[in-house]
């Protein structure tokens, strides 16, 4: 099918070798089982700067260093969206299941050859090492992915960092093809002619375009599943936590509690009604197996949104009875308006 994988002899040159067919043209893809983000970051930034397609699969697992090697965590959240030297935008999206986890790479395919970026695929060890059936889909029936090439209008005139105006996308023009010819690197370049550039300004340009560039990703709204007008508490997660907290909020429904669950796929960019979907309910809890990483994140980006926390860093899947004890004690506790202007921050054991 036109597919070469490589067993290279380090996460490092895995991570390198991909960049390299990437440049080529390639959709190259680059995974580890966890710590292997931390060796590949370097790397990463490369694929940020010269702003190449790749596709990173972190399976995560129990950690830090070796850690918890067969465990499943979600540590690496903030990792794979900060974890680089300077200013390194980066599209991060979660698969919810074992069968979720075609689509998800399917999408974050997409998204790095449309946009010319890399993209972090989020799994971990539970889903990695989890079956269910499976429907085997109609490809025909999937969205369309269109890569951005440079254009036969550009021949000649080509800079690699010539962009979309609307979308900020620099054009992909695959090496060999004359009147494209163009230098790639890990220096600084100018963002009209390509050259080598360490001119303040032009930093400043590129540094904000970069960025531009992956807030203005079209992903689809959060979704909100249960009682979404009037929830007495909106459970949130991320990921392979999908199943566990979606059985805690019918556990608590039938027990005749008004709950709903809002659930990340895609992390960054966010969705465009996040803020407007978390500000809407009085108790909001973040349950994640980190010690609080998605909703560190969450009040980075809403102003004066300060969730509850539910944290386990177990190296085991949540367990439902648990989350629905936590969470019937939340809504039990006396309402926050009493106790400050915005929500108390606590975090359930």
């Amino acid at each position: 099918m036109g597919v070469i994988t490589v067993q290279s002899e380090d996460e490092i040159s895995a991570c390198a070798g991909a960049i390299g067919a990437s440049f080529a043209g390639a959709l190259a893809a680059t995974s580890t089982s966890g710590p292997g983000i931390c060796l590949k970051s370097e790397a990463l930034n490369l694929a940020v700067i010269d702003e190449l397609p790749l596709v990173v699969i972190d399976v995560q697992r129990g950690g830090p260093s070796t850690g918890l090697p067969t465990k499943s965590e979600q540590t690496d959240l903030l990792q794979v969206l900060y974890g680089r030297n300077g200013e390194s935008p980066m599209p991060v999206i979660a698969a919810t299941s074992p069968t979720d986890c075609f689509d998800t790479a399917y999408m974050a395919a997409k998204i790095a050859l449309e946009h010319l970026t890399p993209v972090v695929m989020l799994s971990d060890a539970f889903v990695a090492n989890g079956s269910a059936a499976w429907a085997l889909p109609d490809i025909s029936k999937m969205p369309e992915i269109h890569p951005h090439y440079a254009t036969p209008a550009q021949k000649y005139k080509y800079t690699p960092y010539q962009r979309d105006s609307n979308t900020k996308v620099r054009y992909w023009a695959i090496p060999g093809q004359e009147g494209y010819t163009h230098i790639l690197g890990g220096l600084e370049k100018d963002g009209e002619t390509g050259a080598i550039s360490s001119d303040p300004e032009n930093h400043n340009k590129m540094d904000h375009l970069r960025y531009d560039k992956v807030a203005s990703i079209e992903v689809p709204d959060l979704e909100v599943e249960g009682d979404k007008k009037d929830a007495e508490l909106l459970i949130v997660g991320f990921g392979s936590t999908y199943g566990h907290l979606y059985s805690a909020m019918l556990d608590m429904r039938r027990k005749g509690y008004k709950v709903a669950l809002a659930h990340f796929k895609y992390i960054n960019p966010l969705p465009k009604n996040t803020a407007k979907v978390l500000m809407k309910y009085n108790k909001v809890v973040v349950a994640e197996q980190n010690l609080g990483q998605l909703a560190a994140l969450l009040r980075i980006r809403i102003n004066h949104f300060v969730p509850y926390q539910y944290n386990l860093v177990k190296g085991q899947p949540f367990v439902v009875s648990e989350l629905v004890q936590a969470f019937e004690s939340l809504i039990g506790a006396p309402d926050d308006k009493e106790i400050g202007t915005y929500f108390e921050t606590r975090i359930l054991q």
